[in-house]
């Protein structure tokens, strides 16, 4: 009897083979199919940005993609949990949703998401997995292959470069510059996400057991936080208006900064200002930095849930959504600005190429800004018990 030895090549060989032609199967099975994807409607550059890429899937998949533009996904969600309360385990109305945080917690918890199968679309293996771990961790949740990251943010702070001789590399020396300068800093007044995640990320800074803020929100939570609202008092008084009035949202604080009320903004985009310096929003002044002890960061996702119509038509535009030319133009800040999460430099080279200058970043950062350490977002258990604290601490009365 002949035995023939196989290579380690030939079985990698012989499973990207069965792996394109099971993917074939699927491109396949989506053609003439309708994919039904709720995301928010909110911002015009996102709609225009979504109806080219349907537009894409249906000249090259045959794939109908129809954006059901929601004010907040929330609504999606409950909609699908509804559905499966009901007992709907098939025939659902959402085929595809973008999502993340305490979203993607209870449909999970709940067993509603298709999946795993974020793992196995084609284009998942340039996703930056090593380099950004909130790619595959949702809120300290992992993903498990049940969503594929498809953009990803990081808090960023912006300051006035004429104002601002030398930006401060953590809370302590933050709060040393606003004694200096009363009345020039401010964040959005919680329970605005980009408020909350100001308070997340000084907390993460500032407490002395960074792995509790992995775990759900328990008994020890006052312990935990006394750092933070130690801070917060100490610089209550130098805060903008001090801190009697926060701005209701981050365009609001950005429109301070831009008027010369205040010397900072923030934002969870670091394209947000290059953006708004390139519409004439912001002066080219405006500079970034983030802390030494590395910025917040989470990514937001693509999800099926378990009850879609057309799951294969969802997996293939997730695909494409995820592709270097999708993501390309995604980060590209005249389209979106929306920082991808792919690792640019194991690209081809072609692909690598279509990541131009103006590929989603924030504006020049000074010279002393250290490399970027993304910080995995908290348990989501966080958001909510910091808000009503903050809001019982420091809500106007």
């Amino acid at each position: 009897m002949c035995w023939l030895a196989l290579s380690g090549a030939d079985v990698l060989a012989g499973a990207a083979q069965a792996a394109a032609s099971t993917w074939s199967a699927t491109e396949a099975r989506a053609r003439g199919t309708t994919v039904y994807f709720n995301a928010w409607g909110g911002d015009d550059s996102i709609n225009r940005y979504i109806a080219w890429a349907a537009a894409e899937v249906a000249r090259r998949y045959g794939v109908e993609l129809v954006h059901v533009k929601v004010t907040d996904i929330a609504e999606a969600v409950s909609r699908i949990l509804a559905e499966g309360a009901a007992g709907r385990t098939s025939g659902g109305s959402v085929d595809l949703l973008w999502l993340n945080g305490a979203n993607f917690a209870s449909l999970r918890r709940a067993n509603l998401l298709y999946g795993p199968w974020a793992d196995e679309v084609p284009n998942a293996r340039w996703i930056d997995v090593r380099g950004n771990p909130t790619t595959v961790v949702d809120f300290a949740m992992p993903t498990g292959g049940y969503e594929l990251a498809w953009g990803t943010a990081r808090l960023t702070l912006f300051y006035d470069g004429g104002a601002v001789a030398k930006p401060p590399r953590d809370p302590q020396e933050l709060l040393v510059w606003m004694r200096a300068h009363p009345g020039r800093f401010t964040y959005p007044r919680p329970p605005n996400f980009l408020g909350t995640s100001f308070l997340k990320q000084l907390l993460v800074l500032l407490a002395s057991d960074q792995q509790a803020l992995r775990r759900p929100v328990g008994r020890d939570f006052d312990v935990i936080t006394r750092p933070l609202w130690q801070w917060l008092d100490a610089a209550k008084p130098y805060f903008w208006r001090h801190g009697r009035l926060y701005p209701a949202t981050g365009p609001a604080q950005r429109e301070l900064l831009a008027t010369g009320e205040v010397d900072w903004a923030m934002a969870f985009n670091p394209a947000e200002a290059s953006r708004a310096i390139l519409r004439g929003e912001l002066p080219g002044a405006i500079r970034a930095t983030t802390f030494r002890g590395g910025a917040l960061a989470n990514s937001h996702f693509l999800a099926i849930p378990s009850n879609a119509r057309s799951p294969d038509g969802a997996r293939v535009v997730a695909n494409f959504l995820s592709s270097p030319e999708a993501q390309a133009r995604k980060s590209d800040i005249r389209v979106w600005g929306d920082p991808t999460i792919l690792n640019i430099a194991a690209l081809p080279a072609a692909d690598r190429l279509q990541f131009g200058p103006l590929a989603a970043g924030g504006p020049p950062a000074d010279s002393g800004t250290p490399v970027v350490d993304l910080i995995v977002d908290l348990d989501e258990s966080w958001m909510t018990a910091l808000e009503r604290a903050w809001s019982a601490r420091y809500g106007v009365r």
